[in-house]
């Protein structure tokens, strides 16, 4: 044996009795105390996080879901405030306007318009500007103001619905890095539980081993739309505090799943008759014309406007023209194609996007739509029917951005509506229009 393997013997045997030296049990006990203190530090940090998951959907619950529906209650009120002003400059006698001014100071005088000193400045701005003796008679210069004055009624509106939205975000957000927190320490103690427990006794095996591999089926499968986790009572405090997280954190889940899922249909959907808005129609549509557009595919695009619709709000009431809109979103939803785009445009206006549609075929669409509402007109109270009629306007998107295709649209609907109403009309490529039967 040569001078270098006795060095190294020499040092192998004072390592060996190094080891020798420490009792079994203490061993055992200095690993079971380190396994215990780091287990306990995990589960006080879930329980941390947990909490901190908890505060957050109870402010969201609490506090930014409320203040967030009501900047959405204060843009509709600006959105309806700009209507009535308008009504009131375009009233064609003295008393439609006095019930349209009457209206507007209804709204401006409204207790949610004072909670917010924007709404509540401009809402008496736009109260004095119609109240002026000039508004009764509107002029050029008038009207001109009226529009600086609605366009900032507009942004007011958005930039509320953006705050609002915003906020809902940041919480969400911190949410989110609280779970994602949470996730990585419970994935942490998974393992110092499994490497600790493959020298553990029975008991430890039976007592944590199990409870662990059941509470780490439940984590594979958690689903904020699912049932209840199923975990019985552990017999270890940790366990069971951790069992316990896993149950609030479920229901924190669906809770958030719940107010996602409103949110989602506030910011997309129009509430009287469940179409598109008009912000996710324009999103639906700019993603339809980018694909035609790329795979050179033929597209067409419509505006709708439901024929004398402001004499059945006039003559039958709001309830009424409601009722009326909802039936022609009906039609809609049953006449048309799954692939094609609908939504609300503004008032009694719908815009439609037909995707591998030529013109021909539009105006076979139109015409089937147009067919059926007649078929079937909506009903009033007493039960007769109120004959209601549509006009169209449709252009032909192929090649074309989506403004310019609307607008051509647009021409085509004011010429449908100067031509007798109840038709179809298609925008030539030169902006004209030929009417269809």
């Amino acid at each position: 044996m040569s001078k270098d393997d006795q060095r190294s013997a020499g040092r192998y045997i004072l390592a060996a009795d190094a080891v020798r030296r420490w009792p079994a049990g203490t061993v055992l006990a200095v690993l079971g105390s380190v396994f215990a203190l780091v287990a306990l530090s995990l589960v006080l940090l879930l329980a941390v996080d947990q909490r901190l998951v908890t505060d957050v959907a109870v402010r969201l619950h609490d506090e930014t879901v409320p203040w967030t529906l009501e900047r959405q209650r204060l843009a509709r009120n600006l959105e309806e405030l700009r209507l009535g002003g308008q009504r009131v400059l375009t009233a064609p006698d003295a008393a439609a306007r006095n019930d349209a001014l009457f209206l507007v100071r209804v709204l401006a005088a409204h207790p949610s318009m004072g909670e917010d000193p924007r709404t509540a400045a401009l809402a008496a701005e736009v109260e004095g500007f119609l109240a002026q003796p000039s508004a009764q008679h509107p002029r050029a210069v008038d009207i001109k103001a009226w529009e600086a004055i609605s366009a900032r009624l507009r942004l007011l509106a958005d930039d509320l619905s953006v705050e609002g939205g915003q906020r809902v975000s940041a919480e969400l957000d911190r949410m989110s890095e609280a779970v994602e927190q949470t996730r990585y320490k419970l994935v942490l103690n998974l393992v110092l539980v499994g490497v600790f427990l493959a020298s553990a006794l029975f008991v430890l095996r039976r007592y944590l081993i199990q409870p662990l591999q059941r509470i780490h089926r439940v984590l594979s499968s958690l689903d904020a739309r699912g049932p209840l986790p199923d975990l019985s009572s552990a017999p270890m405090a940790e366990i069971h505090a951790v069992e316990e997280a896993i149950v609030r954190f479920h229901a924190t889940l669906r809770e958030n799943e719940e107010v996602r899922l409103k949110l989602e249909r506030l910011a997309t959907t129009d509430g009287l008759t469940g179409l598109p808005n008009r912000r996710h129609f324009l999103g639906q549509a700019a993603e339809e014309m980018a694909r035609a557009l790329r795979y050179g595919r033929p597209i067409t695009v419509g505006i709708a406007d439901l024929d004398h619709f402001k004499q059945v709000n006039d003559r039958f009431g709001h309830a009424v023209g409601d009722h009326v809109l909802q039936r022609f979103a009906s039609l809609v939803a049953e006449t048309l194609r799954q692939t094609d785009r609908v939504g609300r445009y503004g008032g009694e206006e719908f815009a439609f996007i037909f995707p591998e549609t030529t013109p021909a075929e539009a105006l076979r669409l139109t015409g089937r739509l147009r067919q059926r509402l007649a078929e079937t007109p909506p009903r009033l109270p007493d039960g007769s029917a109120l004959p209601v009629t549509v006009s169209f306007g449709l252009a032909d998107a192929t090649g074309r951005d989506l403004e310019g295709s609307l607008a051509q649209a647009d021409v085509a609907l004011y010429q449908a509506k100067g031509g007798g109403r109840d038709r179809c009309v298609l925008a030539s490529p030169d902006s004209g229009s030929a009417p269809q039967p």
